[in-house]
């Protein structure tokens, strides 16, 4: 499994970045018309270390799973 960093842009509701809406992968933006699914992990037992993912259906066709590491914000295209 190979992680692409990439950047998204998130829709902010009762939190910062609860879901994405968007993401810039190789100059391409996709906009993210449906999140199939979605989950989470934590390393450690007080949580403070989590990982969201999100399996997402694009405008430009396909599934995708994005990775968010949540405590430095930085997303990755699983791929």
């Amino acid at each position: 499994m190979d992680l692409i960093p990439i950047k998204v842009e998130c829709h902010s509701g009762y939190k910062a970045d609860e879901y994405p809406k968007n993401f810039v992968w190789d100059n391409i933006e996709f906009e993210i018309v449906e999140i199939i699914d979605c989950w989470y992990e934590a390393y450690n037992i007080s949580a403070s270390q989590t990982v969201d993912y999100y399996k997402v259906k694009t405008n430009l066709a396909g599934s995708y799973m994005l990775k968010h590491e949540v405590e430095s914000d930085k997303w990755f295209l699983r791929v």
